[in-house]
């Protein structure tokens, strides 16, 4: 079985620990608990008939005033990107940890999540669709997620899961 550490990136209040919670143990709680340092859980799937055992570790949200700790991403095969469709500017602060995993762990396997995608067609939801299609023609993929209604949620993690599987089987033929 092959054991992969992903990280979930993002800033406060998007959501990262309900998706890991909703993924992890299938519940979700309306409570918000700020996540200090990090939280660890683990996950275990098949995908392309390979196992694999997810490590995944829950980073604390980022602001402007914080800059995400690189250590936590020693010995990481991936990461999520998490950001708030209600919140615009967590897209940037996104972008932003993106932009920071990149330069300390280089080009590894990445997706990035629009969270609270039950509220899309509420009042409350604010990203511009323009700005996120800009994004995916620049060659990232945008999933949608609910931690809420678990809507997405699975599939985030299959997704990233395979692409770490294929870049790991890259570097197995090389």
């Amino acid at each position: 079985m092959l054991q992969k550490k992903i990280c979930m990136l993002g800033a406060f209040s998007v959501g990262k620990s309900s998706l890991v919670t909703r993924y992890v143990e299938s519940i979700f709680g309306d409570k918000y608990h700020t996540t200090v340092g990090v939280k660890i859980s683990k996950k275990e799937l098949t995908v392309e008939e390979q196992e694999v055992k997810l490590i995944i570790w829950d980073l604390a949200g980022q602001d402007d005033l914080t800059r995400l700790r690189t250590s936590y991403l020693r010995g990481t095969s991936g990461y999520i990107l998490v950001c708030d469709g209600t919140r615009p500017f967590s897209l940037k602060v996104a972008l932003n940890m993106h932009k920071e995993a990149r330069e300390y762990s280089g080009d590894i396997s990445f997706v990035l999540i629009i969270n609270k995608f039950d509220l899309q067609s509420s009042t409350d939801w604010e990203l511009d669709q323009e700005q996120l299609s800009a994004l995916e023609a620049s060659g990232i993929e945008v999933l949608y997620t609910s931690a809420k209604t678990g809507d997405g949620v699975d599939e985030v993690f299959q997704k990233l899961t395979k692409k770490m599987l294929q870049e790991h089987n890259v570097l197995e033929n090389t």
